[in-house]
């Protein structure tokens, strides 16, 4: 491949990592106005089908007829999920195992 065929790559490559920061920037967005909202249902699904209506004609728009320009946009979109999910995801040390019975914790520290 020569360089006129690895820069729409590269740009795809980019547009994914736009629609994935849009999309996922979007949900952060819904989740955090949930507790609050007077229609919590309603805002959750006009956020689904407007970030899923936007993020599919960015993927149509990109895509331009090209199977290898889509692959390069969704492995984007999904790096930019897995970096957003390590970076900001929910702590997973104070989980407790499915193992534990109900109401106990292995945790020393709430042992008082």
């Amino acid at each position: 491949m020569n360089v006129t065929e690895w820069l729409p790559l590269g740009l795809c490559f980019l547009a994914g990592i736009g629609l994935g920061v849009f999309y996922f920037y979007g949900l952060w967005l819904t989740v955090r106005k949930l507790p609050t909202a007077r229609r919590p249902l309603r805002l959750s699904l006009l956020s689904l089908f407007g970030r899923s209506a936007v993020v599919l004609a960015g993927f149509y728009f990109v895509m331009g007829g090209r199977w290898e320009r889509l692959i390069v946009s969704l492995i984007a979109f999904i790096g930019v999920r897995t970096v957003l999910v390590r970076r900001w995801g929910p702590d997973r040390s104070g989980l407790k195992s499915h193992s534990e019975p109900a109401g106990r914790s292995l945790d020393v520290r709430t042992r008082g």
